[in-house]
């Protein structure tokens, strides 16, 4: 059995990591925020600054692609994807929503490279607001659990 078994505390040793993180601009501030708080976890977890990469797209529908060329690189040990896409009047909130969610995904399978996916998808500002330093936090704790877990798995 992986994971669970080697324990958590080793799971989350960002040491010998290397981090790209891919940031839509679209909803700035909200992204801003999210990426601060994934930062600063990463560099509690051990990931060295030298080792964390930050690439800025356009907004979500990009982020993808910047994903699929970090990982093609063969330099990083897990990515993340941080983006914010909040509902308005039309269909384009599903289709941003479910398309950059479906590109992660196949980026990550394609690759073999774990993905932290942490594109907030929320009705309102309020919401994301609520939502973007805890969902940092979080993506920077799964990129570099998954990166341990990839590599037990071997």
């Amino acid at each position: 059995m992986f994971g669970a078994d080697k324990g958590s505390t080793s799971l989350l040793d960002g040491k010998k990591l290397s981090i790209g993180i891919v940031q839509a601009r679209f909803n700035e501030g909200i992204t801003n925020a999210l990426f601060e708080a994934c930062h600063a976890e990463l560099l509690a977890l051990g990931v060295q600054e030298k080792h964390i990469t930050r690439v800025t797209v356009p907004g979500a529908l990009e982020v993808p692609i910047a994903l699929q060329a970090m990982a093609e690189q063969d330099e990083y040990d897990a990515l993340i994807a941080l983006g914010c896409i909040i509902r308005g009047e039309t269909y384009h909130f599903e289709l941003v929503a479910n398309e950059s969610g479906a590109g992660v995904s196949r980026v990550s399978l394609d690759t073999h490279t774990p993905i932290a996916n942490a594109i907030l998808t929320t009705e309102n500002l309020e919401q994301a607001v609520a939502r973007q330093t805890e969902k940092g936090r979080d993506a920077a704790r799964v990129a570099v659990e998954m990166a341990h877990v990839l590599e037990q798995i071997g």
